[in-house]
């Protein structure tokens, strides 16, 4: 029989026994996750109410190298590999604190969140996060953060460190070829 001829009369046969069964589970797990989804959104405190502004993804990166530029406390060293080249480099990246007022800024861009974030456990902050060049997610490690990050918006998130340590990000929304190596951190100490 090839692919191009119509299958033998009667080869269709309504669904009978346990396949009843599991259709009808997978019909209940819709349901429930129908409802679950609008629910958590209002009552889980899982959705960002925070604000968002429309600014150009040129305007916002001299935001964040002025915010470099006042708040920087240190540098850090790192090797990352280039991956076009796959050639591996060493280069610094700043690490700064929040601003006299409580803002910080992050940026995502070709393959690294930039800069490292030096935060105090307890105090709140306005975290201001936007994208350089394409959609990114970043995601809080160990911690269950995870947020959309659009170029052309300054998203701004108020968080308030709660425990101490070194906390890695990462993108989780696929942006090219260095996806897998577009790493960050935010170190936060008491």
């Amino acid at each position: 029989m090839s692919a191009l001829t119509p299958p033998p009369k009667g080869w269709f046969h309504a669904p009978h026994g346990a396949e009843k069964v599991w259709i009808g589970v997978a019909l209940f797990w819709c349901l429930v996750l129908s409802i679950a989804m609008p629910f958590w959104h209002y009552a889980g405190k899982q959705t960002s109410d925070g604000e968002a502004y429309k600014i150009s993804p040129q305007e916002y990166l001299g935001v964040v190298h002025n915010y470099i530029r006042e708040n920087k406390v240190g540098e850090e060293t790192v090797r990352v590999v280039n991956p076009v080249t796959e050639q591996e480099v060493e280069t610094t990246i700043p690490i700064t604190v929040p601003t006299a007022d409580g803002h910080a800024y992050l940026v995502g861009h070709n393959w690294e969140w930039y800069p490292v974030l030096k935060l105090r456990k307890g105090e709140e902050i306005k975290l201001h996060i936007s994208s350089a060049d394409y959609q990114h997610g970043i995601s809080i490690l160990p911690m269950n953060m995870n947020f959309h990050v659009m170029p052309g918006y300054d998203h701004v998130l108020t968080i308030t460190p709660t425990q101490t340590g070194t906390f890695d990000i990462i993108c989780n929304e696929f942006c090219g070829i260095g996806h897998h190596r577009m790493t960050g951190r935010i170190i936060v100490t008491d």
